[in-house]
């Protein structure tokens, strides 16, 4: 017995320290930004965190609260405590508050920049409670190893990547563990953890709604399979209640919960779970017959009202109809019909194929096994996630991140599996002719005893060691390379900041292009902190973090009209985009532009969603068409369009562009692969006010009016 004990006891802290090596080798995996440039905030959104985070820390928490942010949306302002999920800024805040308490200096620069790769290894330890939840403790080590190293994951929660996501993950998983684990004991204590957790993943990502969904379907799936139970009437009516009265604490969700359609289903299901209860308490106290006749009276009534209260509800407008942003999850095409400010971004394009196979890589192929052993032993928690994960995914790259998990867990699952079979002993059992399943040993010898004829005995297992051997030998290197393409996908795709680009000299050295601080710098130096920047939106975040200056617009996108007034300043003429500029009090405008070096990221690029949005707000001034060849082409060279080569947005582009190549070279567009043809561009209405050492970003200032009322293309002459 002491023996045993021992074992069971060593099996424990071996476990033990082998989850907390995978949480190391999750945060070191993270940390390639950091070394191989520096501790720096990375790409666009991480930028307003990080300037919120600075306020909560220096100014306290109701400040922060109450912020209303002048640097942003000029002239509208931005009520910042009403607009934002605080959960990663609070997170920062409380972690650098700690440190310093327990003598610890710490800047919350590097506070913000290394949060998300500790997190991830919250979610590593998250990942392998939910699994060992599912299966076992063999399975959950396999989960939390595969999280921890996943390009899918780490895409997301890199050192430098200050975004929300890089907390709720963990907070997804954490949240689905307490789910699982109240719903198994009927825990009302469970259930409020889940809920509270649930709490900090709505403060945190607007992603929650993924969660406030799911579950209630997790449920409805139950109900409909007739899985009904005492223990999931407690634990969902737990998790409900304390769930939804708790987020409606959060000041940008207040009382959505009560009346959006995003969280209608989790009402109804409420609704329904009580009536399943009902229903079940009354046919404990009447009979067969008389309460089938209640049944179908209740049914039709209830069902009755129950959908003629949602009709008048929804065409009162009591409950708000769905977003735009949830029917671009159901209609791809929805967005770039309808509201072309969504489907600009990169990151809310369909997913394509080739993603999956790298961010994933051998987990695409053990992801539907997984799935199909989950199946095989069909439990109350096995449903659902892989399935509705797997079509989210697929229709918007962003939510990849939502499946990683997922598919890490069932991966898990079937490497588990199959090791399993091949890292056991082979067994005695008796041969069972009747075909029921194989009986276990302790079963194998009552029967022997208490058979008078003892039946014949076959082995179960692999016997072979040799061919166990060389399937164990097999699954280990192809884990070895997986492992090792996710460290080269980690270094080499997710580690580079969109604020410092990097490329190979010809000794194979590292050449760092710093084009974009080096224009923040300068207007931080060279511009009155007065001043207006004109900018597209995705780079809102940085210019008010970096240069600390106002901007017209920025990564919040939530006012379509001036995105779109800025969209139509880019898009028309000098003389009719001035007085737009002018109106809005703007002294520089600034343009990226990459056709020098071949950065693809510029706004050439991105200038068709201007249009296009833009046109969406003012078709009388902007025309999509107008800037398409007769054979539909979008050109910049020689081909392109009077209406192209008149916009503000081709001119600040390519002003002075040819000089780079002298009086006999061709000027060559390294993006379009295009040639630039050498007439002269002027520009009448703006001054070049600052070029960065490689192009890559124009900054021009804004002409005063004439002195003596001429216009400035008459002055200009």
């Amino acid at each position: 017995m002491a023996a045993k004990t021992s074992s069971s006891s060593a099996a424990v802290w071996l476990r033990i320290v082998i989850l907390v090596a995978i949480a190391v080798l999750s945060v070191s995996s993270r940390l390639f930004s950091v070394i191989r440039f520096e501790s720096v905030i990375h790409e666009f959104d991480p930028w307003f965190n990080y300037r919120s985070t600075i306020r909560l820390v220096e100014k306290g928490f109701y400040e922060f609260l109450n912020w209303f942010d002048d640097f942003s949306w000029y002239p509208l302002g931005r009520v910042v405590g009403g607009t934002v999920y605080p959960g990663i800024m609070i997170t920062a805040g409380i972690a650098h508050w700690i440190m310093n308490a327990l003598n610890f200096p710490v800047d919350i620069r590097n506070v913000c920049v290394f949060l998300a790769p500790f997190f991830s290894a919250f979610t590593a330890v998250a990942c392998y409670l939910l699994t060992t939840e599912i299966k076992d403790a063999s399975a959950g080590l396999l989960a939390a190893a595969f999280i921890g190293i996943a390009p899918g994951y780490i895409s997301r929660s890199v050192a430098g990547s200050y975004d929300n996501e890089g907390i709720a993950i963990f907070l997804l998983m954490i949240t689905f563990y307490f789910w699982l684990k109240s719903l198994k004991l009927g825990s009302a204590f469970y259930g409020g953890i889940a809920a509270l957790f649930y709490f900090y993943m709505v403060s945190a990502w607007g992603g929650y709604v993924f969660i406030i969904n799911l579950i209630p379907l997790h449920v409805l799936t139950l109900l409909c399979m007739g899985r009904f139970s005492p223990r999931l009437y407690v634990s969902y009516s737990t998790f409900y209640v304390v769930g939804t009265l708790s987020s409606m604490e959060i000041p940008f969700v207040g009382f959505q919960p009560t009346w959006t359609s995003e969280h209608m289903a989790a009402l109804g299901v409420f609704g329904l779970i009580q009536i399943f209860a009902f229903v079940e308490v009354v046919r404990s106290h009447l009979s067969a017959k008389d309460f089938q006749n209640l049944l179908y009276m209740f049914v039709f009534l209830v069902g009755g009202l129950g959908v003629a209260g949602a009709a008048a509800l929804v065409i009162t407008g009591k409950i708000a109809p769905f977003t735009g942003r949830f029917y671009s999850l159901w209609d791809t095409g929805y967005a770039k019909k309808y509201i072309p400010i969504i489907a600009s971004v990169s990151e809310h394009q369909p997913t394509p194929w080739t993603s999956f196979f790298f961010d994933l890589q051998l987990l695409m192929p053990l992801f539907p096994a997984g799935v199909y052993f989950c199946f095989q032993e069909l439990r109350d928690e096995h449903i659902l996630y892989a399935v509705t994960g797997s079509y989210f995914a697929s229709v918007m790259v962003r939510l990849m991140l939502t499946l990683t998990p997922c598919v890490c867990i069932a991966s898990a699952f079937a490497v588990s599996k199959l090791l399993d079979v091949y890292l056991s002993w082979p067994k005695e059992i008796i041969d069972n002719e009747d075909g029921d399943e194989p009986e276990t040993a302790k079963e194998t010898a009552e029967a022997k005893s208490s058979q008078p004829k003892a039946r014949k005995t076959i082995l179960f297992g692999i016997k072979d060691s040799d061919s166990a051997f060389a399937i164990v030998l097999s699954i280990s290197i192809i884990l070895v390379l997986f492992a090792w393409h996710c460290t080269w996908v980690t270094s080499n795709s997710y580690s580079s900041p969109s604020i410092v680009l990097a490329s190979t000299n010809r000794d194979g050295s590292q050449h760092i292009i710093d084009d974009f601080r080096e224009a923040y710098y300068w207007l931080r130096q060279n511009s009155a902190p007065e001043d207006k920047i004109l900018s597209w939106w995705d780079y809102g975040y940085q210019i008010t973090g970096m240069a600390n200056r106002t901007v017209l617009v920025d990564n919040n996108t939530w006012n379509n009209t001036h995105i779109a007034t800025v969209g139509k300043v880019m898009s028309c003429s000098q003389d009719v985009a001035y007085p737009v500029m002018r109106k809005h009090d703007v002294k520089f405008v600034l343009v990226i532009f990459g056709a020098v070096l071949g950065y693809s990221g510029d706004d050439i690029n991105k200038f068709l969603w201007m249009i296009r949005i833009g046109e969406g707000v003012y078709p009388n001034d902007v025309s999509e068409r107008k800037f398409f060849t007769d054979r539909g082409e979008y050109r910049v060279d020689d081909g392109a369009t009077d209406t192209m080569k008149n916009s503000v947005m081709y001119r600040a582009s390519y002003y002075r562009f040819a000089e780079l190549y002298g009086p006999q070279g061709q000027p060559y567009d390294r993006v379009r692969g295009q040639s630039i043809p050498r007439t002269s561009i002027g520009l009448h209405v703006m001054d070049e006010a600052f070029t960065s050492e490689n192009y890559i970003v124009r900054i021009y200032q804004v002409k005063d009016l004439d002195n003596v009322g001429r216009s400035l293309n008459a002055a200009s002459r």
